[in-house]
């Protein structure tokens, strides 16, 4: 496939940026996207230009990092994807491509298409964790009884990559759905009921101190999110900070 590829770049995050055009040719349709992208900066390295940064790892959907806005999308056209299993024949040949990072103030961009993502982290930090003994006093998994529709729940909640497709979706660039699933993973479970309580309001605070949004229920972050996070999360967040409100 003969493609127009229209990228973001910018030098660092103090520099302006701006869309720069450039034309490849011989893409196969079952090429990865960063396939495609590896490609490209062969031939600008061999011209002696600059190559586009842009964030990867696992290439397996695993780990989030490939966040890519594709012609207005997060992580491109296809559904239920990351941008590192997205394949060029989601494309036809001829076609114009628009590649952008992930547009938050909580996101500033790095470089090219690598934002920063650490917001992420130190929410995590606030409240994502238990106290609970996981060594040198080993329980046997089978000891505290959970049951299984909660359990089943709280696998769907933790399988979020932390990828921020749900922000970067949201016109009010929202992080509520990656907090809700990080307190919905722990808050279904017994041995997160320990901190339940200042594990919701600290991360709900972190979340407004990082800068995000407010969400309006727009529903944008559940359709693209590539893990398919569900906005059921969101209201037993709401809940859970709720009621955490009224005990503190």
């Amino acid at each position: 496939m003969k493609l127009t590829l229209k990228i973001w770049r910018q030098k660092n995050a103090q520099d302006k940026g701006g869309i720069v055009e450039y034309p490849i040719d011989g893409i196969e349709p079952d090429m990865s996207f960063l396939e495609m992208l590896d490609v490209l900066n062969e031939q600008l390295i061999n011209r002696g230009e600059e190559p586009v940064a842009f964030d990867h790892d696992c290439r397996e959907g695993i780990c989030g990092m490939c966040s890519l806005f594709i012609n207005g999308e997060a992580h491109g056209p296809d559904r239920g994807v990351t941008t590192c299993q997205l394949h060029m024949r989601m494309f036809k040949d001829g076609d114009t491509i628009f590649i952008e990072p992930f547009r938050a103030k909580a996101f500033p961009v790095i470089k090219d298409l690598v934002v920063d993502r650490s917001s992420f982290d130190r929410i995590q930090h606030a409240g994502g964790f238990i106290s609970v003994n996981t060594s040198g006093n080993t329980i046997d998994a089978n000891t505290i009884p959970v049951n299984k529709d909660d359990a089943d729940k709280s696998f769907d909640a933790a399988a979020c990559i932390g990828c921020g497709a749900c922000v970067a979706t949201c016109k009010n660039s929202s992080a509520m759905l990656f907090v809700a699933a990080k307190v919905s993973q722990y808050a279904l479970l017994p041995q997160g009921k320990v901190e339940a309580v200042d594990r919701v309001l600290n991360m709900v605070h972190q979340m407004d101190h990082e800068g995000f949004g407010n969400c309006t229920n727009t529903g944008a972050c559940e359709i693209e999110c590539p893990k398919g996070i569900s906005l059921e999360n969101i209201a037993r967040m709401n809940r859970e900070y709720l009621a955490a409100s009224l005990k503190g």
